[in-house]
């Protein structure tokens, strides 16, 4: 009897020891399931983290291209209205002259006529 108790027992005590080792064998594939899960997770993050790193350079260089282009068409929208201006200066002056002009043909006028009315006295008092 003593003999089946020990070997009952021995077998319990295997049994034990089995489900141990199952039990240790499960926890160890899950844990290097998971460590084979985070190394992915990583080298996947290790690539996100280049092409973020890429995408933040290209908006750099975008803005800065941006920033030419705007400076070049603010250039181009000054030059186009200083010639606005410049054509609004020259008709401002064209007026003027003409004005000066008629000013000037006015005084003539009159100076002409002064002229031949002075002449013509003279010649009524020469006569």
């Amino acid at each position: 009897m003593w003999r089946q108790r020990n070997r009952s027992q021995m077998t319990e005590m295997e049994e034990s020891k089995l489900q141990d080792i199952e039990f240790k064998t499960t926890l160890i594939r899950f844990f290097k399931n998971f460590l084979e899960t985070a190394d992915k997770f990583s080298e996947t993050l290790d690539k996100s983290s280049e092409i973020l790193k890429d995408m933040k350079k290209d908006q750099l260089e975008i803005k800065h291209t941006l920033t030419k282009i705007k400076n070049i068409i603010q250039r181009s929208n000054s030059r186009l209205e200083d010639r606005k201006n410049q054509v609004k200066d020259l008709k401002y002056e064209e007026a003027k002259n003409t004005q000066l002009k008629k000013q000037n043909e006015k005084r003539i006028q009159k100076y002409e006529d002064s002229v031949r009315s002075l002449w013509d006295n003279f010649k009524h008092t020469n006569i």
